[in-house]
């Protein structure tokens, strides 16, 4: 018997007159709805497709743009920027637009300033943005290769838009000035120092960020790996691999409800793979790593420009909880271990993260309500977990609207007499069902798995005390846990949600002070060893995986032309055209 393909080839099949009644009833209920529709809404012009904007070349094809800059001014919302494989040296124009001042854009080399927008490299390893002088091969660590200006560069910068996508590359070597100002690679800024969120989602995937200079511990170096701050997301960094920064790898900060996931990002030979001030809220950290930094993962509560103080992980209201505790700040399911690398860039000058304390795993510094669960944290030579008071000495800038918000003026004993300095009380910590091994190998008094260095939660006023004690509950090493005070685990006075004893030990806070010398130096001896830095030497970070379809989610161009059908999409269509319409046969025969 012919195919119902065959019998209907060369003409269209007439319709049963049910089905034509059908159709003239649908024709005119769409008739009465367009009329119902407002004069002015029927003449609305459709929404505009995106555009595809092509920097350099991709297998043998040329792009329009020769500049990734000027693809991004003559880009428009919902717009996508490609860029082809090539060594990318981009500077700031000599009349940078940039402001100097908080809250400002700062000297970059991309600077975007458009929302929703799409910048996609078409190979991770081969798209590098570049800081180093034309001549030099790609991100050469040479001393003569580096640009270094009186106001230091930064790579990538999104200015408060929102929505926007950096993806599938690699940014390298943008500097400090010789203060240590900017040198970040990649920038989410929402506008740092003013106190207020600025912008909401942004994503970035499959990026490396990384430098290859550094004079020595001192600038200039690269700050900070990928940084945002005054975000309040949903923000999303997976794949993301940063490393030789003289601040943090990775930095999220200035949001009471950062709304943000990383997740499998990798974080090496930097200060601190991980920072946070006054980041809290619903922000998870998740199946990452971090290595071979001086501190690995760092949260806390500070008096600067990254205002409000101080860093809370309590939920936002109709926030659920990851683990149902009311804690919505939680670092959970990563790989923290041989964080005691002190030849990194970044010195006591560099605020915080130049006094991160050596050797340590996870540092939970003035915080309240941040969790630590199952992770395991290895070979970190002071101590896997650090929880402490943060006395801060920092002078927050007048825009910033900061003045101490959650700690406490005190004054502390200085080489030249009194000073006053913020005391941030770490409150309701959590840390819980961690695997921990290898821990405190420095071997000094208080060095081990845990230390608690912490006033008693009623030595302030209320509502300090509401937070409760730092807890630590399900921790295991299979050498045996340790711990300072030794009872962590097991002192009914530290349960979860009762008033904090805390633990003002005063060797355990003065072996803090010798490993971050954050209020003074350490005296040497065998109860004080503490490494310091003697000679850093950086490398290019390895190849990581690019994004397997650079090409998903893109609309057609050029690079990245439309799928060819299928087989069974082609008959689909042949069948259309033939006017066939019994799909349920159609599909049986093609199966």
């Amino acid at each position: 018997m012919p195919s119902m393909l065959a019998r209907g080839a060369g003409r269209r099949r007439s319709r049963p007159i049910g089905q034509l009644a059908t159709l003239v009833a649908v024709a005119a209920l769409a008739l009465a709805a367009l009329a119902a529709v407002p004069a002015g809404a029927a003449r609305q012009r459709p929404t505009r497709r995106p555009r595809v904007l092509l920097v350099g070349s991709y297998h043998g094809r040329r792009g329009r743009y020769r500049s990734i800059q000027r693809a991004v001014d003559a880009a428009r919302p919902g717009d996508w920027i490609l860029v082809g494989p090539g060594d990318y040296k981009v500077q700031p124009p000599r009349r940078s637009r940039a402001g100097r001042g908080y809250g400002e854009p700062a000297p970059a080399a991309i600077l975007i300033r458009t929302p929703d927008l799409h910048l996609r490299g078409m190979n991770r390893n081969k798209v590098i943005i570049d800081g180093t002088k034309r001549g030099y091969r790609a991100c050469s660590g040479a001393r003569a290769a580096q640009v270094v200006t009186k106001s230091g560069l930064n790579g990538i910068e999104v200015y408060k838009a929102s929505g926007t996508w950096i993806e599938n590359l690699t940014v390298c070597n943008y500097l400090t000035n010789k203060q240590g100002t900017n040198g970040n690679e990649i920038w989410w800024n929402g506008g740092q120092g003013t106190g207020r969120i600025g912008m909401h989602s942004y994503w970035g995937d499959y990026l490396t960020a990384t430098s290859t200079y550094s004079n020595g511990v001192d600038a200039p170096y690269g700050s900070y790996g990928i940084y945002s701050d005054n975000a309040n997301g949903p923000g999303y960094l997976a794949h993301d691999f940063a490393s030789n920064m003289g601040d943090s790898a990775f930095y999220v900060g200035g949001c009471p409800d950062c709304n943000a996931l990383l997740d499998h990002i990798v974080a090496v030979d930097s200060a601190l793979g991980y920072s946070g001030t006054n980041s809290g809220g619903n922000l998870i950290i998740e199946h990452s790593l971090f290595e071979h930094n001086k501190s690995g993962i760092t949260s806390n509560s500070q008096d600067n420009s990254d205002a409000p103080s101080p860093q809370s992980g309590a939920c936002p209201p109709g926030r659920k909880a990851p683990l149902h505790n009311g804690i919505c700040t939680a670092f959970r399911f990563n790989r923290v271990v041989y964080n005691d690398n002190p030849n990194v860039p970044g010195n006591s000058v560099n605020g915080l993260a130049g006094a991160s304390p050596v050797g340590t795993g996870v540092v939970l510094a003035g915080t309240r309500m941040t969790e630590i669960y199952k992770n395991v944290i290895a070979g970190n030579d002071a101590w896997g977990v650090l929880v402490v008071d943060l006395p801060d000495q920092e002078t927050p800038p007048p825009s910033s609207g900061e003045h101490c918000q959650g700690g406490v003026y005190v004054d502390l004993p200085t080489a030249s007499g009194q000073a006053p300095v913020c005391w941030f009380q770490a409150l309701g910590n959590q840390v819980l069902d961690n695997r921990f091994a290898h821990n405190g190998s420095y071997g000094n008094p208080s060095n081990g798995d845990v230390a608690l260095v912490t006033t008693p939660s009623t030595d302030l006023a209320p509502p300090h005390h509401v937070y409760g004690a730092d807890c630590f509950s399900g921790n295991t090493d299979p050498a045996g846990f340790s711990s300072d005070p030794p009872a962590v685990q097991s002192d009914p006075l530290l349960t979860c949600g009762k008033p904090s004893p805390g633990n003002p030990d005063p060797v355990a806070t003065f072996e803090a002070e010798c490993a971050a010398q954050l209020l003074a130096s350490c005296p040497s001896g065998p109860a004080f060893s503490y490494p310091r830095a003697s000679k850093v030497v950086l490398h290019m970070a390895p190849a990581e995986p690019t994004m397997p379809n650079p090409c998903a989610g893109v609309p057609a161009n050029p690079w990245c032309p439309p799928p060819r059908l299928g087989h069974h999409r082609r008959h689909r269509v042949r069948a259309w055209a033939s006017g066939e319409t019994d799909w349920a046969a159609f599909e049986r025969r093609l199966a």
